[in-house]
């Protein structure tokens, strides 16, 4: 069955050296974003990036650095993004939000059918 949404997508990039309260802050914000009933949210290491700063963080052989980009993406509906927003924004010292509206298409497969499935391949 498909379902079809509007809601609100964050990007939020940092590094992975940033914390906050003793944890890595990309840990900190999606188990806060879980405990806030958020409907997702994934987390992404770069193997390359820059920001502000110019300075060029990258995954090589050569030169193995050690504050790659983090990307948090996190999606739900405006009122529960505009509710946690200012919890992330206490956690983040220096960083990137981006915010844009998206459509949701939520693919949601049979239960009988996948049950069926899984007892075949036993």
């Amino acid at each position: 069955m498909k379902k079809e949404s509007e809601a609100i997508l964050l990007r939020i990039f940092i590094g992975e050296e940033d914390s906050f309260e003793g944890k890595p802050l990309y840990r900190y914000i999606v188990e806060m974003l879980k405990k806030e009933g958020i409907a997702g949210a994934t987390v992404v290491r770069g193997i390359t990036g820059f920001g502000k700063t110019s300075r060029i963080h990258s995954t090589s052989i050569l030169r193995l650095s050690t504050d790659l980009p983090i990307l948090i993406e996190v999606t739900d509906t405006k009122e529960n993004i505009e509710r946690v927003r200012p919890k992330i924004e206490e956690a983040i010292t220096e960083g990137l939000i981006t915010e844009e509206n998206v459509k949701i298409i939520f693919y949601e497969g049979n239960e009988k059918k996948a049950r069926n499935r899984n007892e075949k391949n036993r």
